[in-house]
């Protein structure tokens, strides 16, 4: 578990690579001394005061060391995010950044007259759902934040790797779970929050 503090420098690292990436100012490839091991991180961009989505870019495995995670999450959650043109230098004034900090994924796994429904807690649990060459993954605070129940919230996974809404129920498709500790910012570059629902 990250601390308070160590959310903040993470946030604020991230903003500053979005920013020197954006300002095309070389960049500080800084590590954490109390990140131990590879962690998957997801970078998060919303408008203010809206809080509308302007980017969402991560790695949900941990396969880089948290700065690098960071750094990488940061830029390309600015930039390189399909559903988005990519941000101007003026725009990131306007933009919160939201950091989300995974536990390794877990396969849920149902026994007899077991249902996925019973396996996940919305708030707590992101959903990653994977099969037939696709995958998808929602973080935690996305059914908290659009009031999805839990088969909404399963449904909505399978849409986001380009399934059917109710893949999640056949042989073929894997579901996995995860945590995640988010920090945000209150408002642009200002005060550094955990997030919980």
């Amino acid at each position: 578990m990250l601390t308070l503090e160590q959310g903040k420098l993470l946030v604020r690292y991230a903003r500053e690579c979005i920013n020197c990436h954006l300002v095309r100012k070389e960049i500080e490839n800084k590590e954490f001394s109390f990140a131990k091991d590879d962690q998957g991180v997801f970078v998060t961009l919303l408008t203010y005061p809206e809080k509308d989505l302007r980017g969402c870019i991560g790695f949900p495995e941990p396969a880089y060391p948290l700065g690098k995670a960071v750094r990488m999450a940061a830029i390309s959650a600015a930039v390189d995010d399909p559903r988005f043109p990519e941000m101007s230098s003026d725009e990131l004034d306007k933009v919160v950044v939201e950091m989300s900090v995974l536990t390794v994924p877990e396969k849920i796994e149902l026994a007899e007259n077991e249902k996925y429904e019973d396996k996940i807690t919305v708030g707590a649990d992101g959903l990653i759902v994977k099969g037939r060459s696709r995958s998808g993954l929602l973080l935690p605070q996305v059914p908290a934040d659009l009031g999805w129940d839990k088969n909404q919230f399963l449904m909505q996974t399978c849409t986001k790797a380009g399934l059917p809404s109710d893949a999640y129920l056949s042989d073929d498709v894997e579901v996995f779970k995860f945590q995640a500790q988010i920090f945000s910012e209150v408002s642009p570059g200002r005060e550094v929050v955990v997030k919980e629902f």
